[in-house]
């Protein structure tokens, strides 16, 4: 799916293919997509960016038409961002906004702390600090967010099971996390995502992504449990979500931030989805 008035690219950047589309004129801003989905995320809400910034929107490592590398590691959110500075400077880009939902915000987090040189203002869509979530695990959260465990077991297991039926799975996904329907959501954003999830590579690359998070990212985290993102940052949340159910959004964030403000947007996890209007109003206020 092509974003309505963009020109996708891709090119190779951090020793893989990396895809992405790009409009606008004035400030860069980069938008990383999350799991299940794709840059089509963005459909609805890039073009309104797009009149007053440049706007970047990439697929990450391992999801939609971007590389799909074997190893784990490779899939850090360490190196993931490092795919998206190096985009950024290849677009002549030294600094730049950012705004990442779900592993895109995380990718977006650990990308700040290790550039923070490079980011004029960062916005995360409901996650809260990934080593919060997993030291200590509360046991709703474990409960809402199974996934990360079972899509971390041992390749092939869960790309077996999930390769059987990506539709019925991967669209459970869309309609856990904060009360959903699958009329909520785009039907060309749907046909994007499925087209993608499809695929055994994109299947194998996301569960590649979970498996990084226990086994690098909470370590990385760890490390830098005292860092603080000292660029404007905004926390939106989804309301009715799993996130706000388990956690204050806000509080988890106020230790790692030194200028931060956070606003709850109606809806659940995937209110970027299915409520585009709010989620514009919202960035648009703060990347002003």
């Amino acid at each position: 799916m092509t974003i309505p008035g963009f020109t996708d690219r891709t090119t190779t950047l951090n020793g893989i293919p990396i895809a992405w589309s790009e409009a606008g004129d004035g400030p860069p801003l980069l938008l990383l997509h999350g799991f299940p989905q794709t840059r089509a995320l963005w459909a609805r809400i890039a073009p309104e960016l797009a009149q007053t910034h440049r706007v970047i929107c990439p697929d990450l490592r391992g999801y939609g038409d971007s590389g799909k590398p074997a190893e784990i590691a490779a899939y850090s959110f360490r190196e993931m961002a490092r795919d998206q500075t190096a985009l950024m400077h290849h677009l002549g880009h030294a600094t730049f906004a950012l705004a990442g939902h779900d592993r895109g915000g995380r990718v977006a987090h650990r990308l700040t702390l290790d550039a923070p040189h490079a980011v004029t203002r960062l916005c995360v869509m409901d996650i809260v600090p990934t080593h919060t979530l997993l030291e200590p695990l509360k046991r709703e959260v474990a409960q809402a967010y199974y996934h990360w465990f079972f899509l971390a077991q041992p390749e092939p297991f869960p790309e077996t099971l999930i390769g059987h039926d990506p539709d019925a799975y991967y669209q459970s996904c869309l309609l856990g996390w904060g009360g959903a329907q699958l009329s909520d959501f785009d039907e060309d954003q749907l046909t994007a995502y499925r087209t993608a999830w499809r695929d055994p590579d994109t299947i194998r690359g996301m569960c590649n992504d979970y498996r990084a998070a226990l086994s690098h990212d909470v370590h990385d985290d760890a490390e830098d449990l005292d860092a603080r993102v000292t660029c404007p940052t905004l926390v939106l949340f989804g309301a009715q979500g799993a996130m706000a159910k388990a956690f204050d959004v806000p509080a988890t964030w106020e230790d790692k931030c030194t200028d931060m403000q956070a606003r709850g947007i109606p809806g659940g996890h995937f209110f970027p989805d299915t409520n585009p209007a709010d989620t514009i109003a919202a960035l648009k206020a703060f990347f002003a």
